[in-house]
């Protein structure tokens, strides 16, 4: 039996591995004592393995396989289980086993035997579970199935589906409540009047119609008029939020686990990440969750003012901008799922930054050698035109409707002072800026706060919550300075 294990397994089994070697001793013994039957014997034992080598390679079985996910997609970390649906199509024939290949992150591909001892209508139904800490897109199967002759005396393996994609979408942190909702309330809901009847002197009123509730009648508004008026009805309007998504290879490339980074998509390929942009596509799903549950719609933008998913693979919408509701979030985390760095290879890839001092920067100016405050670029082209006309005209289209946010990588002085002005196109504006080295953007964090922002360095290794909530933690007086900007300024155009 030793023996019969080291033979190819891809052609016969053990059975007909054992019918070909007792044909040859046969054929052997017939030669050397000239009988006739063995030698019939030993033709008969070695054609038979053959024709069945020959039968289940012309004669193929089908198969038809279904398979579900559920949930779909899934969270990172969360569990999904797998449902697997076998049936044959084709002639029937021996017994199959049959295993489901998975990314090597799943761990071993799990085998199952065709057809199971539940199956009902032909059909065998399996089930198993799949967890992956990474997002992605994942090609999950096909289902190869190796299965036998009639006799048991030959083996074919084959994969009888193509298999299907398994989206793994960023996880959300619940983020704590911050004042980012300014003119429109905490909840993020705004009352507009609608005046059905306008009046120069008095917006807030209308005269009476036959209906109205006694309550809603104002005296003073009434004595003034010499009418009946009421109060003017009010109507709850969406708000909107802005957030603005850092993509750029060179803003976040360069610092520990900068590279391929682990997450395989669908075709086999790795995603070009960074423990920094892993951190803002948290932060972009976390904050946009925050905002959906207190009824805001969404829009997302990238650095150069395109919609932000527009490279995503796994974007179900890659021009869309504006999302809404609970449809537009699950959007959101598709679209997050496979998204990956892009733009040129370079810039920031090769810049030396200091020494780390704070998670969250409050330090002094850092200075090169000539006394000018240093280029985070690095000097080097970063591709498109970044903060400029395209994504202040999008901003301006939508001017004062909510917050705007932007999740950043590095970025130089001069692009900080260009992203500068947008902020008095926000209700509130709110940026951070996510870097391995984050002590080194003081002057940056200054030309974004002078423009109007509310702006904080961070460290990968800072919880998004804790990012989040510095923006209301001994603020008060950046808050202030904030807002003045806000209110004398318009945005030079």
């Amino acid at each position: 039996m030793a023996l019969l294990d080291r033979l190819p397994r891809h052609l016969f089994s053990q059975r007909g591995w054992g019918l070909l070697a007792a044909g040859a001793v046969s054929l052997l013994a017939a030669q050397i004592m000239g009988r006739r039957d063995l030698l019939s014997l030993s033709i008969l034992l070695i054609v038979l393995p053959l024709i069945s080598l020959a039968g289940i390679r012309l004669v193929k079985p089908k198969f038809q396989v279904y398979r579900e996910f559920n949930p779909s997609p899934v969270e990172t970390s969360a569990a999904t289980t797998v449902r697997l649906a076998v049936a044959r199509t084709g002639p029937v024939t021996g017994r199959a086993i049959m295993e489901e290949r998975l990314p090597p992150r799943f761990g071993e591909s799990p085998a199952f035997r065709f057809p199971a001892r539940s199956a009902t209508g032909g059909t065998s139904r399996y089930e198993y579970h799949l967890r992956s800490s990474q997002r992605g897109q994942f090609l999950i199967g096909p289902v190869t199935a190796e299965f036998t002759d009639p006799f048991g005396l030959s083996l074919h393996r084959q994969a009888i589906d193509d298999g299907e994609t398994l989206t793994v979408t960023p996880a959300a942190v619940e983020l704590p409540v911050t004042g980012l909702a300014g003119a429109r309330g905490s909840d993020g809901v705004t009352a507009t009047r609608i005046r059905a009847n306008p009046s120069d002197d008095d917006v807030m009123t209308r005269e009476y119609r036959h209906g109205d509730p006694m309550r809603r009648v104002h005296w003073a508004a009434t004595a003034r008029h010499g009418a009946l008026m009421v109060r003017q009805e009010e109507s709850v309007t969406t708000p909107e939020a802005t957030i603005i998504l850092d993509q750029r290879f060179a803003a976040f490339a360069g610092g520990p686990g900068t590279g391929f980074g682990g997450n395989a998509a669908m075709e086999g390929h790795e995603m070009v990440t960074s423990d920094t942009f892993e951190w803002a596509v948290v932060a972009a799903i976390s904050i946009s969750a925050h905002l959906a549950e207190r009824n805001y719609a969404l829009r997302l933008l990238d650095a150069a003012g395109e919609p932000a998913f527009l490279r995503s693979p796994s974007a179900p919408e890659p021009h869309a901008e504006e999302y809404l509701g609970t449809g537009g979030l699950q959007s959101i985390a598709e679209s997050l799922a496979a998204i990956q760095l892009s733009g040129p290879h370079h810039g920031h890839h090769g810049h030396k930054e200091a020494a780390p001092r704070s998670p969250v920067h409050t330090g002094p100016v850092r200075r090169d050698s000539s006394g000018a405050a240093r280029d985070h670029a690095g000097g080097q082209d970063s591709g498109p035109a970044l903060f400029d006309d395209l994504l202040m005209d999008k901003l301006s289209a939508h001017r004062m409707r909510g917050p705007i946010i932007a999740v950043l990588g590095r970025l130089s002085l001069a692009e900080a002072t260009a992203l500068a002005p947008a902020a008095g196109y926000g209700a509130n504006s709110f940026a951070i800026i996510v870097a391995e080295r984050p002590s080194d953007f003081h002057d940056e964090l200054e030309a974004l706060r002078r423009g109007g922002w509310r702006a904080a360095a961070v460290s990968p290794s800072v919880p998004v919550p804790a990012a989040w909530s510095h923006f209301d933690q001994g603020g008060a007086a950046l808050d202030a300075a904030a807002a003045d900007v806000r209110r004398g300024a318009g945005v030079a155009r």
